[in-house]
C-alpha cells in the first residue's frame, strides 16, 4: 500500500505548538496521537506549502493547511506464535486477556518467543492499525511471568496513548487476590510500628513505601527511603485459614503500579506471598495450625499466588466505563480448596 496524504486545516485558534495542532485537528479517523505526530514532523513527513518542517514546536497559525505523509505501518520484528489466549473482551482498539501463570508478557533476552506479543501478534492478525508506525500490540501494563489475570492490550496508537495516560494518572482500577503468610491485623502492633505502614477504616491495610532496584541484586525491587519511586498498596483481608490462622486470602489493590509492587510492599510487612521464591521463601507454620496434606499444598505450589483479578478503565476511544472480571485460575483454586 502506497503512503497515505492527509491534510489538516487549522480552522480555530491553535496551541502553540505545531505536534499539539495537528493532534486537535486530524481527523478522528486517522488516529494519530500526539506522540505519533512528534515522530512524524521529525521524519520529514509534515510539510507546509510544499515545505517540509521538521521541528515539532514549530508555531501553527489559523487558517494553515498542514499535509502529512504516512507510511504503511511496518511489521513488528517479532515472530507471530499460534498460542491459546483467553480473551475476555475485544474490539477494534483494544483487546482484555486473561493472562496465565507461566507466560511472558514482552520478548526480552532469555523469553524471546511464547510470549503474550507472540500470541497476540497471531491473534490479532491484521487488525492491529500501528503502534508508532509498527504493527504490534501496545503493552501498557505488565503483570510478572508467574502471575495471572487480566490485561488490557491496545491495537491503535490512539488507545495506546489513552490507556497510558490513564495508568500514568492511576485512575485504572487493579485488584488482585494473594495468599500470603499470616494474618494482617490492626492490633498487630508491629505491623503498626512501621514507617508509612497503618489500617484505615473497614481494618483495610495501607502501605505507602518508595521502590527502587535492589542494590545488589538487579533482578529485586527493595523498600527505600528518601529515594525510589513512590509506591501505594492496599489490602483486604477476605478469609483465615489454620487454627490458630497461619495464612490469608487478602484483596490488594494498587494506587500506583511499580514492579513486584504488591509482592514487596507484603514482604515488607511481614505477609510475603505464599510460593514467591524471591521475596517469600518457604515458612515454617505452626505444627497441627493445618494438616498435613494443607502444610504440603503449601510448599509444593509452584509460584507466587498472586492473581490479577479485576481490571477496571476507561475505553480510550468510546469513553465507556469498562470492568473485567477473571476467576482464580486452577492451581490456586486448589491450593485454597485444600485448606478448607
Amino acid at each position: 500500500m502506497s503512503p497515505q496524504t492527509i491534510a489538516v486545516e487549522i480552522t480555530d485558534a491553535p496551541p502553540a505548538r505545531l505536534d499539539k495542532a495537528l493532534a486537535l485537528f486530524a481527523p478522528v479517523e486517522a488516529q494519530l496521537s500526539r506522540s505519533r505526530l512528534v515522530k512524524l514532523i521529525e521524519q520529514g513527513a509534515v510539510s507546509l506549502d510544499g515545505v517540509i518542517v521538521d521541528q515539532p514546536k514549530t508555531k501553527a497559525q489559523l487558517g494553515q493547511v498542514w499535509m502529512i505523509t504516512i507510511g504503511e505501518a511496518v511489521d513488528y520484528d517479532t515472530v507471530a506464535e499460534d498460542i491459546p489466549l483467553d480473551v475476555i473482551y475485544e474490539d477494534d482498539a483494544l483487546i482484555v486477556v486473561n493472562k496465565p501463570a507461566g507466560m511472558v508478557v514482552h520478548p526480552a533476552p532469555g523469553s524471546p518467543n511464547g510470549t503474550l506479543v507472540n500470541a497476540l501478534l497471531h491473534h490479532c492478525v491484521d487488525s492491529l492499525s500501528g503502534i508508532g508506525g509498527e504493527k504490534r500490540p501496545g503493552i501498557v501494563h505488565r503483570i510478572d511471568k508467574e502471575t495471572s489475570g487480566l490485561l488490557v492490550v491496545a491495537k491503535t496508537d490512539i488507545a495506546h496513548q489513552g490507556l497510558a495516560k490513564q495508568f500514568e494518572k492511576h485512575t485504572v482500577e487493579r485488584r488482585y487476590n494473594a495468599l500470603v503468610y499470616g494474618v494482617p491485623e490492626a492490633s498487630d502492633p508491629r505491623i503498626n510500628g512501621l514507617p508509612g505502614v497503618a489500617f484505615e477504616q473497614g481494618n483495610i491495610l495501607r502501605v505507602i513505601a518508595n521502590l527502587a532496584r535492589h542494590k545488589t541484586d538487579r533482578q529485586r525491587q527493595a523498600v527505600v527511603k528518601n529515594t525510589g519511586r513512590h509506591a501505594v498498596t492496599r489490602a483486604r483481608l477476605l478469609q483465615r485459614f489454620g487454627t490458630p490462622p497461619v495464612v490469608s486470602l487478602l484483596e490488594c489493590w494498587l494506587e500506583t503500579g511499580r514492579t513486584h509492587q504488591i509482592r514487596v510492599h507484603m514482604a515488607h510487612v511481614g505477609h510475603s506471598l505464599v510460593g514467591d521464591p524471591v521475596y517469600g521463601g518457604r515458612r515454617k507454620l505452626a505444627k497441627n495450625a493445618l494438616p498435613e496434606t494443607a502444610q504440603e499444598a503449601i510448599r509444593a505450589f509452584p509460584r507466587q499466588a498472586l492473581h490479577a483479578a479485576t481490571l477496571g478503565f476507561k475505553h480510550p476511544v468510546s469513553g465507556e466505563m469498562m470492568r473485567f472480571e477473571a476467576v482464580l485460575p486452577p492451581d490456586f483454586q486448589a491450593l485454597l480448596e485444600e485448606l478448607g
